[in-house]
């Protein structure tokens, strides 16, 4: 089922406290819940309520695992959430949930606007399954109106494990901080074998190209990591290249389940 909805779509002002939406005056606060859970300064009545945190922690794992369990086989893109509409990026973000969706596969993000939202589009209107993992964050806009399923986060670890188990492999367009982080505990969890065949497609040669580069000659060259761990990067400008990437280690994967 696809949706029509105008390109100029836009959500009012919101804030995300885990599950809960707030709107107009009741979205101002100061901090998120990660931050009031990392941040170790304040009274010492934290020793208290640090133990009930655990309790709504298991309450968010439960939540996502319960939202996503029957979830089909499905690619992760992460990108900026900073690309406006009109940009080239936000086309090719489209294009790639588009081409996910037509080889069977549902589009994962961040839920966010940019990069997020086209790839969500591009999957909604193909038909596909659009799916957003939301955030609680100072700046946060709320999910794109292009998710088709979405789930909001309060913690940036519970997120981080619905992106990968939920997923079979990763798609990282030009995105900032955010992008580099999940594309490198990806790396990190593949290299360990924490997770089995699953590749990671950087989109954009002239984008990353640079920091392949340097994986390669810095990071491989003076022996951090091994031959195989390099190999682990895909770097492409072809949607069909990227989209056979993941079709290639997807049937890899059946081969031996």
């Amino acid at each position: 089922m696809t949706h029509s909805i105008p390109d100029d779509a836009e959500h009012p002002p919101e804030r995300h406290r885990g599950p809960v939406v707030l709107r107009r005056s009741r979205q101002a606060e100061d901090s998120t819940t990660d931050q009031r859970l990392l941040d170790s300064r304040g009274p010492s009545d934290w020793v208290h309520t640090d133990p009930w945190r655990v309790l709504r922690i298991q309450a968010e794992f439960v939540e996502g695992f319960g939202a996503l369990a029957e979830v089909p086989r499905a690619v992760t893109v992460f990108g900026s959430a900073r690309t406006p509409r009109d940009h080239p990026e936000y086309q090719l973000g489209r294009d790639i949930g588009a081409a996910l969706a037509n080889a069977g596969f549902a589009a994962i993000t961040g839920g966010g606007p940019g990069s997020m939202e086209a790839v969500n589009r591009g999957a909604s209107e193909a038909g596909g399954l659009s799916i957003g993992l939301g955030i609680e964050l100072p700046f946060e806009q709320g999910l794109n109106p292009w998710v088709d399923l979405g789930v909001n986060f309060r913690y940036f670890f519970t997120r981080k494990t619905m992106f990968i188990k939920y997923a079979q492999a990763f798609i990282c367009l030009p995105g900032g901080f955010g992008t580099l982080d999940e594309l490198f505990e990806a790396l990190t969890l593949v290299q360990t074998k924490k997770v089995t065949k699953f590749p990671v497609v950087l989109f954009g040669s002239d984008y990353w190209g640079g920091l392949y580069e340097w994986v390669r000659n810095t990071v491989l060259g003076e022996g951090k990591i091994g031959e195989r761990d390099a190999d682990l990067l895909h770097v492409t400008d072809d949607i069909d290249d990227a989209v056979g990437v993941v079709l290639e280690a997807y049937k890899a994967w059946e081969d031996t389940h």
